[in-house]
């Protein structure tokens, strides 16, 4: 056998060791990821996740409406979640699946989402913060004067948090579930005067940076509200594969869905952390930590730093224009 691989031209073998790499890490990926396994059910209990009609999040919602919950799916393309909802009941036999309108790139939207349900809800279970965003290649700004990824992954949720925490403190014990990346350790430390890219624009760290955000804002949440029954937590769902590049160059999309296709793990096994956290008995009683393949795992030295957690709140507060009154912490 090492005889006929050394008569193979060097093209050849080079194709050869990087199809090995990539079964390599195929097996370990799959050795090591996690699997939720609790078996406990949600009847009577009320869910939001955001961006749940694709992707991780979507699977994350058929999950726990198989478990029996009220499943409100909030996303910003009504249309596509139509077809998600039907897909949802269809799977789990659970019709208490509902679509609320909500687009985190605009503040006004969250506003709206959020009163409504304060009007329509009587608890809130857990709050799941999923939907991202990335790729963009030049700087955008959203209807609020915010980068748009910034918005979409981390303004937007710090303030559909704050606005429901009040319910889901009534709700206690509850939880907050924040979809963050293992990109968060490759961001570089912030800049208080540039969080919204307003001197310079760097297209390879601004969803780093949002991730960072989730991070931080989870380490300063979870303390504030240790004693109201809310336990709030952030992960990594591990390389899924999802839609989240598809505004990304093209040069940048091939070789990532090539790669993803080999390496990425699917949308369910990308939901077992979330799903974990929703429903399993470490959810509720595990606070302020950052979780990977359904356990705790370490975050960033840098995204331990309270004096930092503590300045992006209250810059996130400003940015966001979060009243006195809608503070609940």
């Amino acid at each position: 056998m090492l005889t006929f691989l050394c008569e193979l031209s060097w093209p050849v073998q080079a194709a050869l060791v990087v199809l090995l790499c990539f079964a390599a890490l195929k097996i370990y990926s799959v050795l090591i990821k996690g699997v939720c396994r609790s078996p406990n059910r949600l009847d009577g209990k009320t869910v939001i996740i955001t961006g749940a009609n694709t992707g991780i999040g979507k699977e994350t919602a058929l999950d726990l409406a198989k478990r029996g919950a009220r499943v409100l799916l909030a996303c910003r393309d009504v249309s596509k979640a139509s077809t998600a909802k039907d897909d949802i009941v269809r799977l789990s036999g659970n019709a208490n699946v509902e679509i609320r309108h909500l687009d985190l790139a605009s503040l006004s939207s969250v506003r709206k989402f959020a009163t409504g349900i304060l009007e329509s809800e009587s608890r809130l279970d857990v709050l799941i913060n999923n939907a991202g965003c990335a790729g963009y290649a030049k700087r955008e700004l959203t209807e609020d004067g915010l980068e748009y990824q910034m918005q979409a992954n981390y303004f937007g949720h710090f303030l559909l948090t704050n606005l429901l925490l009040g319910l889901l403190k009534k709700s206690a014990p509850s939880r907050v579930i924040n979809v963050s990346s293992i990109a968060h350790v490759w961001a570089k430390e912030l800049d208080f005067n540039n969080l919204n890219s307003e001197k310079s624009y760097d297209p390879s760290n601004i969803y780093n940076t949002s991730k960072l955000c989730q991070v931080l804002s989870t380490r300063h949440l979870a303390p504030l509200v240790i004693n109201s029954g809310v336990t709030v937590n952030c992960l990594h769902p591990g390389c899924v594969e999802t839609g989240i590049f598809q505004r990304a160059p093209l040069w940048l999309v091939i070789p990532a869905y090539i790669f993803v296709k080999l390496i990425f793990k699917d949308w369910k096994e990308g939901a077992q952390t979330s799903i974990h956290l929703a429903v399993s008995n470490e959810g509720s009683r595990t606070t302020g930590q950052y979780f990977s393949d359904c356990k705790v795992d370490k975050m960033s030295t840098y995204a331990t730093d309270e004096g930092v957690a503590k300045k992006l709140w209250e810059s996130s507060e400003l940015l966001v224009k979060l009243e006195a009154k809608e503070r609940h912490y």
